[in-house]
């Protein structure tokens, strides 16, 4: 059974920080990338990082860039998103999922529609 659990969300005030852990099982971790998106209330999910499983590179959303660092303990099969100095706008419930996905398939990594699996979510609160 494939599962993503994610955990490290929590409330922390402004300017602080949090670790997210993306835990996975029931599939070949190496093969696949992993994204974190977040979902604010009221609010469409976005995707906010993603790591690539074919080159390693890491791409981040404009308004976490800079702040958020993502990355992956392959034999742990977890993936971790730093995040520091945090906002307000920052509130929202955490996502991670995962795809297969490599240059030939002609688009971005860790878009919302071509993720195939995806976890239940951490609430992270940034009180002002």
């Amino acid at each position: 059974e494939v599962q993503l659990v994610e955990s490290g969300g929590g409330l922390v005030q402004t300017g602080g920080s949090l670790r997210l852990s993306c835990a996975a099982s029931g599939f070949i971790f190496d093969d696949y990338t992993i994204g974190w998106f977040r979902q604010a209330p009221g609010k469409e999910r976005e995707g906010i990082s993603c790591i690539s499983s074919s080159d390693g590179r890491m791409y981040y959303a404009d308004s976490v860039k800079g702040r958020f660092t993502i990355s992956s303990d392959n034999a742990k099969n977890t993936v971790y998103l730093q995040m520091n100095s945090l906002k307000p706008e920052d509130t929202a419930v955490y996502y991670c999922a995962a795809e297969v996905w490599d240059l030939t398939l002609g688009r971005p990594p860790c878009g919302l529609d071509g993720m195939n699996y995806w976890g239940k979510g951490t609430l992270v609160t940034v009180s002002s």
